[in-house]
Parts: C-alpha cells; structure tokens; sequence
C-alpha cells in the first residue's frame, strides 16, 4: 500500500503531526527537507515527515507529512510530540538552516551542531552552498572519450559542469 500524503500550513505543523499520531501513526520515522528555494511561486523549504502506523500485524500505513517553510523563517518544533525528531531537527538545522521554535531535547542546549566539524560555515545541503572540494578539482564526470582531467577537450560537446560547482573566479584552484 503507497504512503498518503497530506500538506499542511506550517503554523499547524506540530498539531497535524500530534493529529496524525492520535490516528495511530505513532512510529516516528523521519524528518527532513527539501530545497525549494528556486520556487519561483513559493520559494522556501519543504519540511516533510514520515510516519507509520505499525499497530496491525501485517499491514504496515504510512503517512508523510509536508510543510513550506520561507526562507529564513523558523518552524514549530516535534520534540513535543516525538522526542525523536530532535535529531532530526538538528540535523536539518545544521544541513538547511531551517530554525524549530520550541525545541527542547532535553539538555538545555538548544539547536546544536550534530555532524559537521567545530567551525564549519554554511549550510552543505542547500542547492547555494559552493563545494570547496569542487572548486580545488576537476569534475571527474566527463561523458565522452578526451574528457578526462588531462586530456583536451572535446570540442563537439559543451563541458559537464555538475551541481555545487562554483564559477571559475570563486576561491583558490
């Protein structure tokens, strides 16, 4: 049986989650987000959550849960509804930059880095974010024979530029 899926406003989006519980989804599976800031309708964050409904033998249900977030803009926290979205939130918070009002995991500590190294700068997730590694090496992606890093260009096919590539005058090479 497919997920369904519901998209809700995103000052509802701890009682859609709490309602989606209460209705027997009460296994937290996921937390995440989607760059969608190229938008150009409604640019922002897509803050998606799954969850199952595990309380029939055999008969798995599933539910995902879906909310626009603006740019800049902080969403209401889950931590009051599954304890175990606060490492989710962390993680998006750190991946995206995307704010949880209330959040509260139990330390004091507040949204936190969880996985990037102390000192890191940006947000690696969103679709802005340059990759230095890229900058510093050539894309290895070429598509036809002599596009390789050092063989000449093939001059009948433009140059593979991947995503998170920055321009050719962005950092050192």
């Amino acid at each position: 049986m497919a997920d369904e899926t519901r998209v809700v406003e995103a000052g509802g989006w701890p009682q859609a989650v709490a309602a989606a519980r209460g209705e027997g989804y009460a296994f937290f599976d996921w937390l995440s987000a989607v760059d969608r800031t190229h938008d150009a309708t409604a640019p922002g964050f897509d803050v998606v959550c799954h969850l199952y409904d595990v309380s029939a033998p055999g008969r798995l249900r599933g539910v995902l849960l879906s909310t626009r977030v603006a740019d800049g803009e902080a969403l209401p926290s889950l931590t009051g509804v599954f304890a175990g979205a606060a490492w989710h939130e962390r993680e998006t918070h750190e991946m995206f930059g995307i704010g949880f009002d209330g959040f509260d995991d139990g330390s004091g500590l507040g949204l936190r880095p969880l996985l990037l190294p102390d000192g890191f700068e940006g947000t690696p997730l969103r679709k802005s974010f340059q990759l230095a590694a890229r900058a510093s090496r050539p894309w290895p992606g070429g598509k036809e024979p002599g596009e390789g890093h050092e063989s000449v260009r093939s001059p009948s096919r433009r140059r593979v530029q991947a995503a998170g590539v920055p321009p050719p005058e962005w950092g050192p090479r």
